[in-house]
């Protein structure tokens, strides 16, 4: 309902979209697993 509100839910709902949803343009699989490296641990 007021913008400190929508700024705390954004991070959740991205991480939620981005690493668990199963979109199906991905057959099924989250857009992060289109991503290399993403968490940065392969230099």
């Amino acid at each position: 309902a007021s913008e400190s509100e929508r700024r705390a839910a954004l991070d959740p709902w991205l991480h939620i979209y981005n690493h668990h949803r199963a979109h199906t343009a991905l057959k099924g699989q989250p857009p992060a697993s289109r991503v290399p490296n993403l968490t940065g641990q392969n230099s």
